[in-house]
């Protein structure tokens, strides 16, 4: 029963009005004086009574009839999607909504002739219509035909009236979607390949897991009309992410990697050779790697694909897909968002069972995250390995998720192949469009198993023996086309033969197949050296006069902007940090090397939560005006006309797992750019562990694929809690490659430690040294990920400061040794020792911001007799340097001192490469690494001030004792 709407609700079209008596309140003052409403419902009275000039004559209709019949019609809109035959198995047991129902309205078998006036205002689709009188009889099948036929629409959730009418056109318009005898023979030709290159693989390695589309085979003609009617819409790129379901098949027929490459890797593969430095890494199954090719299309463009490497974690590659796509966009200046598309394909059971589905779905409409509209493509085999929907998802469909946003859903038949083309090239032309996400539900089923080895019918006995009898979408479209006389059995023949050649020569080809090129690196990153090509260590100090300009540029703001006092007032300082070059403190040794690394022509690009003003009121790297609430950020003009999105620091969604995927995907797409995912704290990180596990630590191993993202994670023992405390520093060490029994090649010229490694691991101490292992990043032939463990309590401590003669390249600054002004793997001694001091009695080791409470109660204590060095790179592990002070203290007893408990931090990484530095000179084993920290612990901290206060304190003084440290010391 229709809902009253309150009058001050109702709008002229009477669709909106859903009451009655408000008509009828109307009608009667309109019948006692016409202009006493508005035009709109003059015409519609001057209809009922038979006044209009283009009467048509009505039997006998009602004003509520109208109602009805409008309800009737807004009912199909709404719910038709129920009634819609979408499951190609005919098992799914659908209640019909009661409102789909005529009779619910009062309609009768005897009204179906009668002929009912539809004349309504501003409403797209066919009511709109200049044929206001249709039989209810031919209003109903039309309705059925748009809306319950093998597609189901699911749009009337979205808000925007404007959008909501583009698609009433788009699903209303009276002739169904016809494809000429051309378009036909093309999709036919895309359907044989799709299902002849699945048949081809499992005749020739029957028992070999594939993943392969049986049942689905309809996706691929789909994606390929949807890529031709994107490129005719303007679209040059797409980067498609998808799970390992008919991934080979969308490799080979839609990316178009090459036939005989794909069955090479089949029959085993084998590692490529005849290139200089070549990297082949660990290598990955064959339906998680990824390519990209370019291809032309039906409509004579080219288009670019690429397909993302993945992980077998269902939907983790969603975010990376998003983030490089707008990395293109970009890198090609392409503002409005139309040259480049992300493509997602998804299994029903994961994008409705996955949280990063909805972590980029959110994305996809902020202002420094939107790529414009992602298409997505559900491969619906209406079961998740072997678990149904019913047990899988707590909603009607898989789809529902998206709803959230807005975006129209388009459920599908699988096995009527013009109905998929056509719903794949409404999608392409919505995002074309209106810039935001659409969605379609590819309703299919799976012929085989979860993989081909896999016996289905355990689980699903009554689904699987309807499968073994059903035909194949091949099979239907073929007798459809042959009963349409469009097509002979002899045309068929012909493209099947075609097919079936082109596969065995392939086949054959690829016996002797040897990959020779990598296929995997873009134009962007030519001339980059993989880690069996040695590339030299550079120089990051920056020229005095750039460092002054950039520094007098990013600490000056606008003449009548308005900030806080307590910004203006830092603002006042950096500036003077800059005049006087002393006392550079965290912020601006940050914002130096963004706006040097700017200045030389690279993009910077910070984003996490919290990260424009810092999580610790630090950075202020966009200001507010405090009368405005304009905003101005004054690393956007380190430049005369700086591209405003060159340099990129944004808040964003309360998301660790979505973001930080998002920003790995950005930083693989061209390495001139330093991309930085920032934690709120580095407590929280551990939400986005998928992407540490499967992309960051082993991306470059499996896919040959590198990234120089950055990632920032507070730490720090402070007193606030076992989750504002650690990073689980341990956790990256542990993932670090690097072998912990052998000392790696460490001559200056020949040293390739970092190339080797998968990561660098980073706990850096001072603005200089963070500077420049920012600018580092940069400054070489490769890309490293870096995991920085960030300071939290050191943004504002009195000593950890930089003077700017540590951050230039001048000879004879503090900032220059041997080699030239560089990142500092280790910080030795600050006491001015000489190359050999006997006199020292203990040497500690420590990393990170417990240095400077060491450093006090040394002072504290005048136990000049002790040096404390700082290991600032913990992975790869600085052998040479630490070697090198283990030479100078040649009597000091080894004691690594640590905040963290005794399991987590650094020692369980550092005290076995420790040891094998002192046993490569003779200084001892792994039993004379003494341990001075908290004792091993289930939580991270205390969560007690007081208590914490007690432990940091007796560990400190434990490290500064006088008397010998003879067996390791816990707190």
């Amino acid at each position: 029963v229709p809902r009253p709407v309150p009058l001050s609700k109702l709008t002229d079209s009477f669709l909106d009005g859903t009451s009655s008596v408000y008509l009828e309140e109307l009608q009667r003052a309109w019948e006692a004086d016409p202009d006493s409403v508005d035009e709109s419902w003059d015409n519609f009275f001057r209809n009922f009574v038979g006044q209009a000039a283009t009467s048509p004559g009505i039997s006998g209709q009602t004003i509520q009839e109208s109602m009805r019949l409008l309800l009737l019609v807004r009912a199909y809109q709404v719910n038709g999607h129920m009634k819609a035959k979408l499951d190609p198995l005919g098992l799914e047991e659908r209640e019909i909504p009661d409102d789909l129902d005529p009779a619910l309205y009062g309609f009768t078998e005897a009204d179906l002739d009668r002929e009912f006036f539809l004349g309504v205002w501003r409403m797209a689709g066919f009511l709109s219509e200049n044929r206001p009188v249709q039989t209810l009889r031919s209003i109903l099948t039309r309705l059925e035909q748009a809306y319950c036929g093998s597609i189901g629409f699911e749009y009337m959730h979205i808000a925007d009236r404007d959008k909501c009418n583009w698609l009433r056109d788009k699903i209303e318009t009276p002739t169904p979607m016809q494809y000429n005898r051309q378009r036909r023979e093309v999709i036919l030709d895309r359907l044989i390949w799709s299902t002849q290159f699945e048949n081809f693989l499992a005749t020739k390695w029957t028992t070999a897991k594939r993943f392969g589309l049986e049942g689905g085979e309809t996706l691929i003609p789909g994606m390929k009309e949807m890529f031709d009617r994107a490129a005719d819409l303007g679209v040059e790129s797409i980067v498609i992410g998808m799970p390992h379901r008919g991934r080979l098949n969308v490799l080979g027929n839609v990316v178009r990697k090459p036939l005989r490459q794909i069955f090479s890797e089949f029959s085993g593969g084998t590692r490529p050779v005849d290139e200089v430095g070549l990297y082949t890494g660990t290598g990955d199954v064959k339906y998680h790697l990824g390519t990209s090719y370019d291809r032309p299309t039906r409509g004579g463009k080219r288009i670019h694909l690429s397909l993302v490497a993945n992980p077998s974690h269902l939907e983790a590659v969603d975010p990376v897909v998003v983030g490089k796509t707008r990395a293109k966009q970009y890198y090609s200046n392409d503002e409005d968002r139309t040259k480049n598309m992300a493509i997602l394909i998804h299994g029903d059971g994961s994008f409705a069972g996955q949280g990063v589905v909805y972590e980029t779905l959110h994305l996809s409409a902020l202002p420094n995250y939107t790529t414009g509209g992602t298409i997505h493509i559900v491969v619906n085999n209406q079961v998740a390995f072997t678990t149904d929907p019913r047990a899988g998802r707590s909603s009607q469909y898989c789809t529902d998720v998206a709803k959230a946003l807005d975006a129209p859903i388009f459920h599908v038949n699988g096995d009527d192949v013009e109905a998929v083309v056509h719903a794949c090239e409404l999608a392409a032309e919505w995002r074309q469009t209106f810039h935001s996400d659409v969605v379609v539900d590819l309703v299919c089923y799976r012929r085989f198993g979860h993989n081909e080895i896999d016996e289905p019918s355990f689980t699903q006995p009554k689904m699987y023996k309807i499968i073994r009898n059903h035909p194949s979408a091949l099979q239907i479209y073929r007798n459809k086309l042959l009963e349409s006389g469009q097509v002979t059995d002899d045309d068929i023949g012909n493209i099947s033969q075609k097919v079936s050649t082109i596969l065995n020569e392939e086949f054959l080809a690829s016996k002797d197949y040897v990959p020779k090129r990598r296929d995997w690196l873009s134009a962007y990153w030519t001339g980059f050296k993989s880690p069996e090509q040695i590339s030299r260590v550079r120089n990051t100090g920056v020229k005095p006069e750039i460092l002054k300009n950039v520094g007098k540029a990013i600490t000056t703001l606008p003449d009548n902007f308005k900030p806080h006092r307590a910004v203006k007032k830092v603002y006042e300082q950096r500036a003077q940090m800059i005049e006087t070059g002393e006392g550079l403190d965290w912020a601006m040794g940050e914002a130096l090397a963004f706006a040097t690394l700017l200045v030389e022509g690279n993009h910077v690009r910070l984003s996490g939560q919290d990260v424009e003003r810092g999580t610790f009121s630090h950075r202020h790297s966009v200001i507010h005006d405090q009368e405005t609430g304009e905003q101005y950020c004054p690393l956007d003009h380190v430049i005369i006309n700086q591209n405003e999105e060159m340099f990129t620091v944004s808040n964003s969604s309360l998301s660790e797992f979505g973001v930080l995927g998002f920003e790995l995907g950005y930083s693989m797409e061209n390495p001139n750019s330093l991309v930085m995912w920032e934690a709120q704290f580095g407590d929280f990180a551990n939400g986005a562990q998928v992407i540490f596990d499967q992309f960051i630590s082993s991306g470059e191993a499996k896919w040959l694929r590198q990234t120089g993202l950055v990632v920032l994670l507070p730490h720090g023992y402070d007193g606030q809690g076992p989750e504002h405390s650690s990073a689980r520093l341990e956790r990256y060490l542990q993932m670090s490659d690097d072998n912990p029994f052998v000392i790696p090649e460490m001559d200056t010229t020949l040293r390739k430690q970092i190339q080797e490694c998968n990561w660098q691991v980073v706990n850096v101490t001072t603005p200089a040294n963070y500077f420049h292992v920012l600018r580092r990043q940069i400054h070489r032939e490769f890309r490293k990920p870096l995991i920085v463990m960030s300071p939290k309590n050191l943004l504002r401590h009195k000593d950890c400061k930089s003077n700017l003669s540590e951050f230039d390249d001048v000879q004879g600054h503090p900032g220059f040794d041997k080699q030239g002004t560089r990142f500092k793997r280790l910080i030795k001694d600050q006491n001015m020792h000489s190359d050999l001091e006997e006199g020292i009695r203990r040497l500690v080791l420590c990393s990170g911001k417990v240095y400077y409470e060491l450093d006090d109660e040394r002072k504290k204590n005048n136990a000049t007799d002790i040096a404390i060095c700082r290991v600032e790179q913990l992975c790869p592990f600085p052998y040479d340097l630490i070697q090198r002070e283990l030479k100078r203290y040649p009597n000091a007893e080894i004691v690594w001192c640590q905040e963290e408990p005794m399991n987590m931090g650094a020692y369980n990484y550092i005290a076995p490469r420790l040891a094998t530095a002192m046993t490569s000179l003779g200084r001892g084993t792994f039993d004379d690494v003494r341990y001075v920290g908290r004792a091993p612990s289930a939580s991270t901290a205390t969560g007690f001030y007081s208590m914490h206060v007690k432990e940091q304190a007796e560990l400190v003084q434990k490290a500064i004792q006088p008397e010998p440290i003879k067996t390791n010391t816990t707190i």
